[in-house]
């Protein structure tokens, strides 16, 4: 069975993959369009496969939000020139859509959730073979509304750090919730309130500053006012509440008193914080030492 240059052009606008993978496809095929496909998705998941061991430490943070519930999700890829990518960003909205339809228990769930060419994985696959790089569906993670509170979302630097938050209270606008998802992309912030900080890490901390304290000749009770008060201090830090608000230029207002005099009503319900590659060991290329490696193999 013969194809044509036209052929080679529609097989590669409906798989995507490069002209010469198209053209050798349909030659492998003996013309036949629907082997050549076949034979592309078989060659993309050997490609994906290879690619399997590698680091994808970069990508994006997807989200969406929807009256009373929201979604993030991030994909990753090895480079952020993949992360600007037209079929990278296509994919990673479909998934958040996918993801808020279905409601997968975990990423093995949503790997199997059907697409309209495949299934997730098969997706991911295809699009590793024409991309080149390790594209990976880390993590999502969904919130629904529990106090009848406002769910909004902050983007941070085009979406390396996406926040959901969900806020409470009477009359809390929508600049409210983003300004509380702002200071909880920027500051980090563990937990809410300093009440919720664990009492383990609070005695970790103790242990460290009595430590750093012993040899400054101050007597022990003298000693445990001083780490009372550092105590508090690194407690705050983690804390949205007692934070020092961003927004305030004076650094006097906390972000308790700017939700006071927002709407006295108001209260942080929850709040989720994604950062693109937080918790992946990357790759650390020495320049030198791959030039010295080059210079000595020629």
């Amino acid at each position: 069975m013969s194809f044509t240059a036209a052929d080679v052009k529609t097989l590669r606008e409906k798989t995507g993959a490069g002209m010469m993978d198209c053209k050798k496809a349909l030659q492998d095929a003996a013309g036949n369009f629907e082997a050549a496909i076949d034979l592309l998705k078989t060659q993309g998941l050997a490609k994906a496969i290879k690619k399997g061991d590698r680091v994808a430490a970069e990508g994006l943070i997807f989200n969406k939000v929807t009256g009373t519930c929201g979604i993030l999700l991030e994909l990753n890829c090895e480079t952020d020139f993949v992360a600007k990518n037209d079929d990278f960003l296509k994919l990673g909205a479909e998934l958040v859509e996918l993801v808020l339809a279905n409601k997968p228990a975990d990423v093995a769930g949503a790997m199997a959730m059907q697409t309209s060419s495949g299934t997730v994985e098969e997706k991911i696959n295809s699009l590793v073979a024409v991309i080149g790089e390790k594209i990976s569906l880390r993590r999502f993670a969904s919130m629904h509304a529990k106090a009848g509170g406002r769910i909004g979302s902050y983007i941070h630097t085009g979406g390396k750090i996406v926040v959901l938050a969900e806020v409470s209270g009477s009359a809390v606008t929508e600049e409210v919730v983003r300004n509380i998802g702002m200071q909880a992309a920027a500051m980090n912030a563990a937990y809410i309130d300093k009440s919720e900080v664990p009492a383990d890490i609070i005695a970790r901390e103790k242990a460290i500053q009595l430590d750093a304290l012993k040899d400054s000749g101050k007597p022990a009770e003298i000693l445990e006012k001083i780490v009372v008060g550092k105590l508090d201090k690194f407690a705050s830090e983690m804390s949205l509440m007692q934070q020092a608000y961003i927004k305030d230029g004076s650094g006097k207002k906390t972000v308790a008193q700017y939700l006071k005099e927002s709407d006295p009503s108001a209260k942080i319900v929850q709040f989720t914080r994604y950062q693109v590659g937080e918790g992946i060991e990357k790759k650390k290329d020495d320049f030198a030492d791959e030039v010295a490696k080059m210079v000595s193999q020629g």
